[in-house]
């Protein structure tokens, strides 16, 4: 993928090369100490503009996020507030930066306890670097924070939180309303359970230049505007219908049509100059009662389905939606997979998808599939299970498939062969609705027609799917979905 060149926040670091660009910053002049204090400001800046002033205690651990720690409680406590430091570890033994602020803390240090008297709680304790299961003091804290009402602050992530897998590392984490994090997000932030458990995230500058990035190879991002921006297929003044791509989605039999009509219908709102539906015969009648931009091309078999992808405007092919599982439906897949047309499999496609995959062959790489965690499982047997994460299952799987993988769910997964991965935010769980998965396939495929690159059309075919259904709001069904497009892309273009 092209880097843009002005800075972004879309990148997303694991703990390891967050720990690298920390360490390359001190390397080029910046000092810990100035990193830490800059850390633990940024986070008594968010609190004080979202709380009055309050009785707030601050959970200090062991290590630098303990330092942090010390430091957000002295700049609470420079603005009046009535805070005080609670610490797991006697301060005698603390080391390095962490010693430092600890001195520079002029403040009450307590003992941590289960019993307080705070209306307000910092999570101090453990950073995204922990790779052990909160011990039995912490994990006790943990579990009363849980069960309290106190509002919770957490530095960098909820203390127990895996900063790469997003998940607790042992029986549970702290449970956090707001947490501030540095410089870049880690997977753990935006990977459920850990995006819920983070409660708000927000992402500050420390003082790391963005330099770092040059000696890091970041191939994880946040799935946002600014990621595939540039390469998006605006319509241009001196285009017309038959440069803006053809899109074939194939039907099912006459009883399961709406899926590939609801697919066709995202495919034409996205952009696709044609798009057809190609049409068993018994469902030609069904379908063409429904459709009206979108052209019908009916089909006797395999061969008059390779017959309608030798058409050369015909460059993109959805299939699975409603097609069927038998074996005539997998000689349709076959048969578009052996077409010089770019594929979308979804559905019953991946149903249907030939045993390539699991004799270890690998598909096109302008092959686009989109399972659920169900259909993922089929196709890649006992790897959301062997992999730590559903981050590390969708790469292994591109990786193993030799195209891009969309692992859908609250936190869609889109993984490029080659490593780029995108991880999608902005999915309401109303996009939990039959047929929404239909549409995607042909936003994606549409977009593809347009001569978007795989990995590009996946990423945003997968964010303007979940902000039509987030601008939509409840009530909302699958059809809804390609008539509020508009609206969504509206809002793009104007930068909105």
């Amino acid at each position: 993928m092209k880097r843009l060149l002005q800075p972004n926040n879309f990148d997303v670091l694991t703990i390891e090369q967050m720990g690298e660009a920390d360490r390359l910053a001190v390397a080029g002049g910046v000092p810990s100490l100035v990193l830490m204090e800059n850390a633990g400001r940024a986070v008594a800046e968010e609190i004080v503009a979202r709380w009055s002033t309050r009785a707030t205690a601050v959970l200090c651990g062991p290590g630098n996020n303990g330092g942090d720690g010390y430091v957000v409680a002295r700049h609470l406590l420079e603005r009046g507030w009535n805070v005080w430091a609670e610490t797991l570890v006697d301060p005698v033994f603390l080391t390095g930066d962490a010693a430092e602020m600890f001195r520079r803390w002029p403040g009450e240090t307590r003992p941590v306890t289960r019993a307080r008297s705070a209306e307000l709680v910092v999570d101090a304790m453990f950073g995204a670097g922990l790779s052990r299961p909160l011990d039995h003091n912490a994990l006790t804290i943990a579990l009363s924070l849980n069960q309290s009402e106190l509002p919770v602050v957490a530095v960098d992530v909820p203390s127990g939180l895996h900063g790469n897998l997003g998940r607790s590392l042992g029986n549970a984490c702290v449970e956090a309303n707001l947490t501030v994090t540095f410089f870049r997000k880690k997977p753990g932030h935006i990977l459920f359970p850990g995006r819920a458990l983070c409660g708000e995230t927000v992402l500050r500058d420390i003082g790391i230049p963005e330099s770092v990035l040059n000696s890091i190879d970041v191939q994880i991002f946040e799935n946002v505007r600014a990621l595939w921006r540039e390469p998006f297929p605006w319509p241009r003044a001196d285009g017309h219908k038959y440069k803006r791509g053809s899109t074939l989605i194939v039907s099912g039999p006459a009883h399961a049509t709406g899926a590939a009509r609801l697919a066709a219908r995202g495919a034409l709102r996205i952009g696709s100059g044609l798009v057809s539906v190609a049409s068993p015969l018994d469902a030609v009648a069904v379908n063409a009662a429904h459709l009206t931009a979108i052209m019908v091309k009916p089909f006797a078999n395999a061969a008059g389905l390779s017959e309608l992808l030798n058409d050369k405007r015909m460059n993109v092919v959805a299939i699975g939606p409603g097609l069927g599982i038998d074996a005539p439906a997998a000689e349709l897949v076959r048969t578009a997979l052996q077409s010089k047309a770019a594929i979308v499999l979804d559905a019953d496609g991946l149903t249907c998808l030939p045993g390539l995959l699991r004799s270890g062959g690998k598909l096109r790489g302008d092959c686009v599939l989109t399972p659920h965690e169900g259909e993922f499982e089929r196709l890649f047997p006992g790897l959301l299970k062997s992999a730590p994460s559903r981050l590390g299952a969708a790469r292994d799987a591109a990786a193993q498939a030799g195209c891009v993988v969309v692992l859908k769910g609250p936190d869609t997964i889109i993984a490029h062969a080659d490593g780029r991965t995108a991880i999608n935010t902005n999915a309401p769980p109303t996009l939990a609705t039959a047929g929404a998965g239909d549409v995607l396939a042909g936003f994606v495929a549409g977009l593809l027609a347009q001569g978007m690159m795989p990995f590009e059309a996946a990423c945003a075919g997968v964010w303007l799917h979940g902000e039509a259904a987030r601008n939509f709001g409840p009530g909302l069904i699958a059809e809804d979905l390609p008539e509020i497009l508009p609206a969504v892309l509206k809002e793009f273009a104007e930068g909105a």
